[in-house]
Formats: structure tokens, sequence, C-alpha cells
């Protein structure tokens, strides 16, 4: 199994900077892509930057020029840079990962995992 804790999160005003970070543990084989989603009250759950292995990376549109993913080179901990942050990213910001792991019995498997998430609320 793999476990993925989410910190970072708080109350900052418009125009401010926040740094999220996820941490991965557990019997860890490979990660091959992580992701950072967000979940603001009467919406929908959405995908707002992820990372694979390889370094590609994707943004919504949001928070293009905003944002920045990025991680440490064995993938232990996943980093969401916020700048210049708008009331209407105020959410839930959860992480994902899709990871290859170790079961009982020594077998290797593929999954997607998320954190428990952590709240962001920017406002004045």
């Amino acid at each position: 199994q793999v476990q993925l804790v989410e910190s970072g999160g708080g109350l900052v005003q418009p125009g401010g900077s926040l740094r999220l970070s996820c941490a991965a543990s557990g019997s860890i084989f490979s990660i091959n892509a992580m992701g950072w989603y967000r979940q603001a009250p009467g919406k929908e759950r959405e995908l707002v930057a992820s990372t694979t292995s390889s370094g590609n990376t994707h943004y919504a549109d949001s928070v293009k020029g905003r944002f920045t993913i990025s991680r440490d080179n064995v993938w232990n901990t996943v980093y969401l840079q916020m700048n210049s942050l708008k009331p209407e990213d105020t959410a839930v910001y959860y992480c994902n990962a899709d990871a290859e792991y170790y079961s009982r019995h020594y077998y290797r498997e593929r999954n997607d995992f998320w954190g428990q998430g952590t709240q962001v609320t920017v406002s004045s």
C-alpha cells in the first residue's frame, strides 16, 4: 500500500503565496505520475497540476503562470507552489499518485492513491 499525506494549507490574503507538500510512504516500487486536485463547495473535483516521472507537467488554464508542481528526485515528496493566489483558489486540495507497490505475498501491483486533503482559503 501507499500512503499520501498533504500539508501546508492555510489562510492567506489575495496575492499571497502558499506551498503545499505531499509526502509518500509505504511499500513503493515506483511512482509513475502525481497530481494535485482541488474541490470547492458546489463544484466537482478538478485537476490542478500533474507531473510524470519523465518530467512532463500539465496545468489547468486557471492556474497557469501562478502554480508550479515539483518533486524530489526520489519522489518522496511532491510540492505545489501557489503564487498570486485568488479567492477562487479556495478549496480542499488533494494529492494523487499513480504508483506501483508491493502488496502482501510480495506481489507488485499498480493503483491510484489519494491523500486526505488540505484546506486552502484565500480571503482578505
